[in-house]
């Protein structure tokens, strides 16, 4: 197939047939609100959307003879090339939008995509092309080995879900698509400056093929004025060693009766691990909510003192600090990565140690009005308006240079 472009297509106001195509790890993540926030942005703006989805909770209702082939059809799915291309073809997509493909979809959606001649923009949410472990991290300290000393060092590692054998199809795959030269052909969207510092580390990757555009979080209608907020403070996440629920909990310990309230939104691997350690340490302050919906974890966040982000590694760009600035909320977060480059000290949050209680301590009794300073950085940085902008601009510069 051959796509002949008229010079039309780039004027203002054209509209686009894209497709977005998504595969849903098995827990809920901020990946996941990110493609329902775009899908819909494009919509209201008159573009034709069509979303391919797989989802790793189908894995749990694989067969023997499946699960056994699942190395293989991470690599390459033979079922994801025909059914993209079929699409593609019979809904003439203009640009293919990838988020994930693991592992369900694979690198086959690139080749589908290629044989139609349709360029492909690929978010970048997470390291995976450079660490299998998608996240920098291991052992509870960052490690960038694999870019050092080569993807073997995370085999010996069992560096994915702590398993030899999908570690070892991830490193294959990885590294038969830098062979192939398959990621040097696609576009990035990384989702800050340092996003796209460490992708570059990638030397296949050309650097006019990386763009910087940040998520967005839908605005709030009214701002709550920080002296009428409940004096409270919120984490909103998976409950995971990496994101630093431990230290979290630590610090509201050593607070003791002096501790103010905290909320923890989400679930994950140390849910039951939460439960315990509130009841032995008599936590009275903290309450689980469990797993809620988008909109209740911005009405909690719009009516409380601040955000908590104690993760404890680079993180891709959180939706939970978006979801905060789009609600005039500030933001306590690590010293780390993306999270510590996100926030700008004393005007849309506080820093502190990444592992360090005391510091996180110290950062919240810090916690002051900056309902406004946060509410202006988010209209001029992470604002719908602003990103929408910023996607046409990438789509119009990808689709100039390859018609």
């Amino acid at each position: 197939m051959c796509i002949k472009w008229e010079s039309e297509i780039f004027m203002t106001g054209k509209k686009l047939k894209i497709l977005i195509v998504h595969n849903y790890y098995k827990i809920p993540g901020g990946e996941d609100t990110v493609v329902a926030n775009e899908k819909s942005m494009l919509e209201e703006q008159g573009h034709e959307v069509t979303l391919y989805t797989r989802s790793n909770a189908e894995l749990s209702q694989f067969s023997k003879w499946q699960k056994l082939w699942l190395p293989f059809t991470t690599i390459f799915n033979f079922r994801t090339y025909k059914e993209i291309k079929k699409i593609i073809l019979e809904q003439k997509i203009d640009l293919v939008h990838v988020h994930n493909t693991l592992n369900l979809i694979s690198p086959s959606v690139y080749y589908a995509a290629f044989h139609c001649h349709v360029p492909v923009v690929q978010t970048i949410h997470n390291y995976r092309l450079l660490c299998p472990g998608a996240t920098f991290y291991r052992d509870g300290h960052i490690c960038e080995d694999c870019v050092s000393h080569g993807l073997q060092c995370a085999v010996k590692r069992r560096c994915y879900r702590d398993s030899s054998v999908q570690t070892l199809a991830c490193v294959i795959t990885t590294k038969i698509y830098r062979l192939l030269g398959t990621y040097g052909r696609l576009y990035y969207i990384c989702l800050t400056e340092f996003n796209k510092e460490k992708l570059l580390n990638l030397k296949i990757i050309k650097p006019d093929h990386v763009f910087v555009r940040p998520n967005f979080a839908t605005g709030a209608e009214s701002i709550i004025p920080y002296e009428k907020r409940r004096k409270r403070f919120v984490y909103a996440g998976r409950l995971d060693e990496l994101k630093g629920i431990p230290l979290l909990l630590e610090a509201w310990k050593r607070m003791g009766e002096e501790a103010p309230q905290l909320i923890l939104c989400g679930t994950g691997p140390l849910e039951e691990w939460c439960k315990t350690y509130l009841h032995e340490n008599h936590l009275n302050t903290v309450e689980m909510r469990g797993k809620i919906t988008n909109h209740e974890v911005k009405e909690i966040l719009a009516d409380s003192l601040a955000l908590i982000l104690p993760t404890q590694w680079y993180e891709g760009f959180p939706m939970s600090v978006l979801e905060a600035y789009s609600v005039g909320t500030p933001v306590i977060g690590s010293n780390l990565g993306n999270t510590g480059s996100i926030i700008e000290e004393d005007r849309t949050g506080w820093k502190f140690q990444h592992d360090s209680a005391e510091s996180l301590i110290t950062a919240i009794g810090k916690v002051s009005d900056r309902v406004s300073c946060v509410t202006e950085q988010y209209q001029r940085l992470y604002s719908q308006g602003q990103s929408y902008q910023r996607l046409m601009e990438i789509y119009t510069t990808v689709l100039e240079r390859e018609h």
